[in-house]
């Protein structure tokens, strides 16, 4: 059975938000990219910016930087992993989630996990806006949304952009 968010009635208006990507596996993240921008635009967001990176290794780091920086309200980070023939699959997803994580922990900034891991190219290009939704969207989604309640919980002033 395919779970997909549910609709959000949240605008995006005046929230500031940092889209990284990564290189690696173009042809999976960039429809997840297009669509993140496409969800932003849609939703009004009031400043939109994107970062790409090379890999899904380096988007923690990446995400770092933009949060610390102070300058967006969330982080939306776009990534894909394909499992192959070494265990490599395996240290960059688990790297890859703990240092997003850590990131939104530690600087109190919504970051959207938007990164696919799947043992396949087909798999990975169902999650990038195919047959199994996209990605992008999602992750989208979910940083407007916590940008949200951020803001309804006083967690974080509205944006002054």
């Amino acid at each position: 059975m395919k779970s997909t968010p549910q609709a959000i009635n949240v605008s995006a208006r005046d929230m500031r938000v940092a889209i990284v990507a990564a290189r690696w596996n173009d042809d999976v993240v960039a429809p997840m990219l297009t669509c993140a921008q496409d969800t932003l635009a849609q939703a009004e967001a009031s400043t939109v910016d994107t970062f790409r990176v090379p890999g899904a290794y380096e988007l923690p780091l990446a995400a770092k930087w933009l949060a610390r920086g102070g300058d967006y309200d969330g982080v939306v980070a776009l990534g894909a992993v394909i499992r192959g023939e070494t265990p490599h699959f395996d240290y960059v997803c688990n790297e890859c989630a703990r240092g997003l994580s850590d990131v939104q922990l530690e600087y109190d900034v919504p970051v959207g996990f938007g990164l696919v891991t799947a043992n396949t190219p087909e798999q990975a290009l169902a999650r990038a806006g195919r047959a199994v939704g996209n990605k992008g969207e999602e992750a989208t989604l979910a940083v407007i949304e916590m940008i949200a309640l951020g803001r309804q919980l006083g967690a974080h002033p509205e944006s002054s952009a």
